[in-house]
């Protein structure tokens, strides 16, 4: 199953994202995944194990596992890189061992203090506050961003954290359309007015979060996760399915692309198997009832700052 994305390439609507995985597990979950039936992983450079995967992507195509037309690979910008896009996108597919992306995203609306290309850090001053680049626009990023398309480097390009102000900005002064926003939504954080105004103008949704960061972002923010909602384990039960797996089918009806994170292997096949089953219009409309507007990522516990502010 895939979506269309406005530069005319397919986009699994299901894959593994690897932010926040051990470079040693990188190999083993990535084969798996494959055996299982991903298609679609996303990567960045700010999440350090680019090179891993590359590791594994590598010895997939070369044992025949997979062909690499068949493989839909993204990675990120970071926000260091933001005046050296050319030089940060061909370092990211040098440790990927890739010719191409299919999709390449701009991480974070924010341009930071450049510590070299691939450094990624949180490029924070004396007083552990963001240093901020104010002389770089994200105009500017989009420019080199669309340049990665004409080099052949590049399929699709996107931004990730963007509200829904900052979108309409990038649509209107871009002349390569920004094919995807990836954002953090899931049932505690809908983002409805986002999500519809992306889809309308022909921006594809990617949800990274999609299961509100589980007990990874209880460890790092302090947040809940909505996997735990009497009323999301209710539905599971009816559905005989998991609540993770109740709420990506929640996110695939919602036509958005899902990119759950996990290093287990059975959860890897769990989250995959979310085809044989439609939640009823009731169902989606008890899930929508649930919207807390609850945040989980929260960078500004790391950046001394509140880019959502």
């Amino acid at each position: 199953m895939a979506i269309t994305l406005n530069s005319g390439f397919k986009m699994p609507i299901i894959g593994l994202g690897v932010w926040r995985m051990d470079s040693k597990d990188v190999r083993d979950l990535i084969i798996n995944a494959i055996n299982i039936g991903y298609r679609h992983f996303d990567c960045a450079a700010d999440y350090k194990n680019e090179a891993e995967v590359g590791e594994a992507l590598a010895e997939a195509f070369q044992t025949g596992l997979v062909k690499r037309e068949d493989l839909f690979i993204t990675t990120k910008l970071w926000n260091s890189d933001h005046g050296h896009v050319v030089e940060a996108c061909k370092d990211s597919l040098k440790k990927l061992q890739l010719d191409y992306l299919d999709l390449y995203l701009v991480h974070f609306p924010v341009a930071t203090k450049h510590t070299g290309v691939g450094t990624t850090g949180s490029a924070l001053d004396e007083d552990g506050i963001l240093e901020i680049d104010t002389t770089i626009s994200l105009e500017t990023t989009w420019r080199d961003m669309e340049s990665l398309v004409s080099l052949g480097l590049v399929r699709s390009i996107g931004i990730s954290n963007y509200d829904i102000f900052l979108t309409r900005d990038c649509l209107a002064y871009s002349k390569v359309k920004p094919a995807v926003n990836q954002i953090e939504t899931h049932p505690y954080f809908q983002r409805e007015s986002l999500v519809q105004f992306c889809q309308k103008h022909g921006v594809c949704v990617t949800a990274h979060t999609p299961l509100g960061g589980s007990v990874a972002n209880t460890e790092w923010f302090g947040t809940v996760s909505c996997l735990d909602d009497p009323v999301l384990r209710g539905l599971a039960e009816k559905y005989k399915k998991t609540a993770a797996q109740l709420v990506l089918r929640w996110g695939i009806q919602r036509n958005t692309v899902i990119i759950p994170k996990t290093s287990k292997l059975e959860r890897l096949k769990e989250n995959f198997e979310v085809f044989d089953f439609e939640l009823s219009k009731e169902d989606m409309d008890v899930i929508k009832s649930l919207e807390r507007k609850y945040r989980t990522n929260q960078p500004a516990k790391f950046w001394g700052v509140d880019l959502y502010a």
